[in-house]
């Protein structure tokens, strides 16, 4: 039997059924039945979204962003562990603490690394086309099982605390998927043929600078608009990257792709769109300016974009 990146979605969906179940019989919870109703409609689609027609996942989908959309996803105040109880545990665990998170990437590179040599039968234990991601959840799995081992706590109350996240975090955990659908979507209509005849009909691409600084800057301001680099990514190469870059420069494109998603990186350090990282670190340390995240973000990210730009441009062609 392959172990195929469908258990890795049974597992997130039971955890978000599991979460979306604890919010919804939370009667202190302000709006227990929109958000628990939320997340347990974002569950169905990681255990079942691959059995429904995809009308049905894209209603679903929608429902799930009009319950944002008008406010249903609001934190309520889960019952946790006591201050003093965790303050303890702190003190007693000290720096053990970061075992359970080296756990993860360790083990999804000894995963990642040891795939080929894992069979069974002849047969491949791990499915090879994702490899990665497969080892990224058995490191969580190991990570969870260290952490309760080492806390003397139960999975149940890890499930506590991932609702607890969860309630924290609200809609914005659900933005990189949707983004990424997005960028897809965009793609399909044929947005990056449109990016493409308006930089070339306004840009002379007859010079390389120019072009990689044209594709580089783009990642980074779709990036911006979209919230996501994997979003940017599909318009700024299917328009830029490909037809000019290594089409007509004859670039390489496994650089460009490396250094293409680096500089969209640089817009998301930059946009209140990309929430999960920008607006929610704000909340959860409670911060008086929302985009005080962003603000001290920006030099960086402008400097690191015109390293990309000067790196893309060396590298690509070498």
């Amino acid at each position: 039997m392959t172990i195929t990146l469908n258990y890795l979605f049974w597992l997130v969906g039971l955890t978000l059924l599991i979460v979306g179940g604890m919010i919804l019989v939370d009667k202190a919870h302000p709006r227990r039945f929109a958000a628990g109703g939320f997340w347990i409609l974002y569950a169905f689609i990681f255990l079942i979204g691959d059995k429904l027609p995809v009308e049905a996942v894209g209603a679903l989908v929608i429902v799930m962003a009009l319950i944002a959309g008008f406010g249903g996803v609001t934190p309520g105040k889960p019952k946790t562990l006591s201050e003093d109880a965790r303050r303890a545990s702190a003190t007693r665990l000290g720096n053990k603490l970061f075992i359970p998170a080296l756990t993860i990437p360790v083990i999804t590179v000894v995963v990642t690394l040891a795939a080929s040599h894992l069979l069974f039968g002849g047969t491949p234990l791990v499915d090879p086309k994702n490899v990665t991601l497969i080892g990224f959840g058995f490191g969580c799995v190991i990570a969870l099982a260290i952490t309760c081992v080492m806390t003397r706590d139960t999975v149940g109350q890890s499930m506590k605390e991932a609702r607890r996240l969860v309630d924290a975090l609200s809609w914005a955990a659900v933005l990189p998927q949707m983004l990424g659908m997005l960028g897809l979507v965009f793609s399909d209509a044929g947005v990056g043929k449109a990016v493409a005849h308006v930089t070339t009909a306004y840009i002379n691409l007859d010079y390389r600078l120019v072009a990689v600084a044209v594709y580089c800057v783009g990642m980074a301001l779709f990036t911006m608009v979209m919230g996501n680099g994997f979003a940017a990514f599909p318009v700024m190469t299917g328009g830029v990257g490909v037809p000019i870059l290594v089409n007509v420069f004859h670039g390489n494109p496994a650089t460009m792709v490396a250094i293409g998603m680096f500089s969209g990186y640089c817009g998301t350090l930059m946009t209140p769109m990309a929430a999960n990282f920008n607006i929610v670190p704000a909340a959860l340390l409670e911060l008086p300016d929302k985009n005080a995240v962003i603000k001290v973000q920006v030099p960086t990210a402008l400097t690191l974009l015109v390293v990309n730009i000067f790196l893309l441009n060396f590298l690509m062609f070498l």
